[in-house]
């Protein structure tokens, strides 16, 4: 006996909560497809996220730090792993979709450029005339035109859901228009979880990166609140730090934060009485958030980090190269479109020329965009 698609249905309706979103009252999708005898629609749609050219990529995507410059620090692909971890784990506890949180955080960042917000700024720059660019509308666009893994369709078809949790994706520093995603709702609580989840992963990981790096010393962090909040937690102190005690904080950090963020939710929802997916969308504000203690202790930790680690002058450096490479990529492909590969060329007299050397080069890795560059302007390299 195995669990067929229409029993998994059953088990999320009975063990799933009222305001949870339920695979079997999905909007569907946009290409009519027969549905599997064993997996729900949001199961699917997870699983084709995983098996894109987009999801591999992100092994050698930026995250803060450039692949090159080490094997243990974080990528676009194990900060997504982390993400859709934390987010499984808030999902569970307040009773939600796992398998749609799943699938939204692990297409969050699909449409990330190589070399992180260095690039993605300097895409945005150059397209300024033409639409602009944002990574989120991108993974969206991956997901619903670029990736060609059909016959039949487009994109990946995905479930209205995972798409809407795509375009939606949403922090304090980043926000993507939603056209066609029922804008002036919010999202389900699936997604919001999700958000949660990626601020908690890149606060965590970007910090633990910084200090493994050495470009933050733990001593710097005395005085934050959230920081000493960790140390008096495990017993640490920020002037005597090893090896360990960092492994043991960022532990630490992400538990605080994660159960944080589920009590406050829990309490939100039980105080609104939030008894449905529609209430929840309904409602004025995002329901699965942080305490406003939790909220500002965040952000004095983001605040460290923007002035400690992205603007830490070896890091700036690599930004600033990374902005000049992929300007000086952009330029060179439209001034002579012939140095294009050949599938690219063949789309020119069908899209925006503009549009299509951004899809290009926002789907480099960061190795591909340096191996690109070296043989577009140094005559020694072979083409």
């Amino acid at each position: 006996m195995f669990a067929t698609r229409e029993r998994l249905e059953e088990n999320e309706l009975v063990l799933l909560a009222p305001y949870a979103t339920k695979s079997r009252y999905s909007r569907g999708r946009v290409y009519p497809e027969a549905e599997h005898a064993y997996r729900t629609a949001f199961q699917r749609d997870r699983d084709r996220i995983v098996h894109t050219t987009a999801f591999r990529r992100l092994e050698y995507k930026t995250q803060v730090f450039v692949n090159y410059e080490g094997d243990h620090y974080r990528t676009r692909l194990t900060h997504t792993i982390e993400t859709a971890q934390i987010g499984r784990t808030i999902a569970r506890s307040l009773m939600l979709n796992e398998d749609l949180t799943e699938a939204i955080a692990l297409a969050h960042d699909l449409g990330h450029t190589p070399f992180g917000h260095a690039g993605e700024m300097a895409l945005h720059d150059l397209m300024r005339e033409h639409g602009g660019f944002n990574h989120n509308a991108q993974s969206l666009r991956l997901v619903e035109q670029l990736e060609q893994r059909y016959p039949d369709f487009p994109g990946l078809n995905l479930t209205w859901e995972v798409r809407e949790g795509i375009i939606k994706h949403t922090t304090e520093y980043d926000a993507s228009e939603a056209a066609g995603y029922d804008p002036q709702s919010r999202a389900s609580l699936e997604a919001q979880a999700v958000n949660a989840a990626d601020e908690i992963a890149y606060n965590a990981h970007d910090l633990d990166d910084g200090l493994r790096s050495g470009l933050i010393e733990p001593r710097e962090l005395a005085g934050l609140r959230l920081w000493e909040e960790v140390c008096e937690h495990i017993g640490a102190s920020p002037y005597l730090f090893s090896e360990m005690d960092r492994r043991r904080a960022i532990r630490e950090l992400i538990n605080l934060e994660v159960t944080d963020l589920v009590n406050t939710a829990d309490a939100a929802l039980a105080a609104w009485g939030i008894d449905s997916c529609d209430a929840a969308r309904r409602h004025p504000v995002n329901l699965v958030g942080f305490s406003p203690e939790m909220t500002a202790k965040n952000r004095e930790l983001r605040l460290f980090l923007q002035t400690h680690l992205y603007r830490h002058f070896r890091v700036m450096r690599m930004a600033v190269k990374a902005q000049r490479l992929v300007s000086e990529l952009f330029r060179a492909y439209l001034e002579e479109p012939s140095q294009l590969p050949r599938h690219m060329q063949q789309l020119l007299g069908e899209r925006d020329p503009y549009r299509v050397v951004c899809d290009y080069i926002a789907g480099m890795t960061d190795r591909f965009a340096l191996e690109e560059h070296r043989k577009l302007f140094d005559p020694e390299e072979r083409t």
